[in-house]
């Protein structure tokens, strides 16, 4: 087979969709050496992306493209790519970013992430929520098959978009190879290039409402206030939108002095962090899988998280599960394990445990079914 995977998530310093984009191409490329597979993209592709496919051995059968790059980039979903699947002769096109060709679709799968921009429209920004509100539908309608990372999820794309349940495919996500505990001396010079403390909390996503920042920021402060507990607060992610209110809190706050936000780290600062923080912290509103809570999870990191159904899923019972908007919550569980070593252990081998359950061989094992299923229907879809 020749497949193609969207690449646009790879033309920009990558977030969620871009790991799981790069992943599971390179995890495809290795399990299925018969086949060959390109990432598409009409913009030039980031240069860690090149620089990582290189230093890791990129499999011969995985190419980058970027075809009539300059010409149909502003109309490339209706124009430039379903151009270039019908010249490429591609079997098949998987939109790993919410979207597909607007025409040419009888051989595209798509993954759907999340509902957030519909069930959650407040959270982001109104254009991107109007693009959501008119091209998720006609994606949904027109695409093969579907593909999510929980059954939470495919619930919600069947209920809210109208699709038949056997269109759905489930394939969870799994942490980076990167993601694995790191010895505590080893993490030492990080912290202190960073300014991060011995004793620390961390936080790990994008700066949005989403993310539910302001509740946790505000069951430090309470922390900070009420008990004798005097750890520090490291925020580490990019500003997304909506950040005032977040900011205005911390500058009103007296917790500044015991908060560091670090911006954007690579994973190797990362992998650092989750392994040497006293507790990670993800009070999230909405995710679709919960992937920063797993990665920890496989570094070693013992886990606070939302109670919400996608992260139960995710995580089980190995993490400590709270109400996301319930602040006094957040700052009890917080108390409670930074005053429990031997829970804060417990909760630390139990999220290993659960960690190694996935893998991105195994997502892009089941991937590749959905491939097959998706051959078989567009096979049905000629006869007809």
């Amino acid at each position: 087979m020749r497949i193609g995977l969207d690449g646009f998530p790879l033309a920009m310093p990558r977030t969620g969709i871009g790991h799981y984009t790069f992943e599971l191409a390179r995890s495809l490329a290795l399990l299925s050496t018969d086949d060959d597979f390109e990432l598409i993209s009409p913009l030039a592709f980031d240069p860690s992306v090149m620089e990582e496919l290189n230093l890791s051995g990129s499999p011969s059968n995985l190419s980058t493209v970027n075809p009539d790059r300059t010409r149909y980039s502003k109309r490339w979903w209706a124009i430039g790519l379903p151009l270039y699947l019908r010249r490429a002769r591609l079997d098949l096109f998987h939109g790993t970013n919410y979207e597909g060709p607007l025409w040419n679709t009888n051989s595209t799968v798509v993954t759907i992430h999340d509902l957030s921009l519909l069930l959650h429209a407040d959270k982001h920004e109104e254009r991107l929520a109007r693009r959501a509100r008119r091209r998720l539908p006609i994606t949904a309608r027109s695409s093969v098959m579907i593909i999510t990372a929980t059954e939470s999820v495919k619930r919600e794309i069947c209920e809210h978009l109208r699709v038949r349940p056997e269109r759905v495919a489930v394939t969870p996500y799994a942490p980076r190879r990167s993601f694995r505990p790191v010895p505590l001396e080893e993490t030492i010079e990080t912290r202190r290039r960073l300014g991060i403390e011995d004793e620390f909390i961390l936080f790990v996503g994008t700066i949005e409402p989403r993310k539910n920042l302001l509740t946790l920021v505000r069951a430090f402060e309470e922390i900070l206030r009420h008990t004798p507990q005097r750890p520090q607060l490291v925020i580490v992610g990019r500003e997304g939108w909506l950040s005032d209110d977040l900011h205005s809190f911390i500058e009103r706050s007296g917790i500044k002095d015991r908060l560091l936000m670090t911006g954007y780290l690579p994973e190797q600062d990362l992998a650092a962090l989750y392994s040497s923080c006293s507790l990670c912290v993800y009070p999230s509103l909405y995710e679709g899988f919960g992937l920063p809570p797993l990665e920890a999870m496989a570094c070693g990191a013992p886990v606070i998280t939302s109670n919400i159904p996608t992260i139960v899923e995710t995580v089980e019972a190995s993490a400590r599960l709270v109400a996301p908007t319930d602040t006094r919550a957040v700052a009890s569980a917080i108390i409670e394990l930074l005053s429990d070593e031997g829970e804060r252990r417990r909760l630390s081998s139990a999220g290993l445990a659960r960690a190694a359950q996935f893998s991105w061989e195994k997502t892009a094992r089941q991937t590749m079914d959905v491939y097959r299923e998706a051959l078989r229907r567009k096979k049905r879809i000629k006869l007809q």
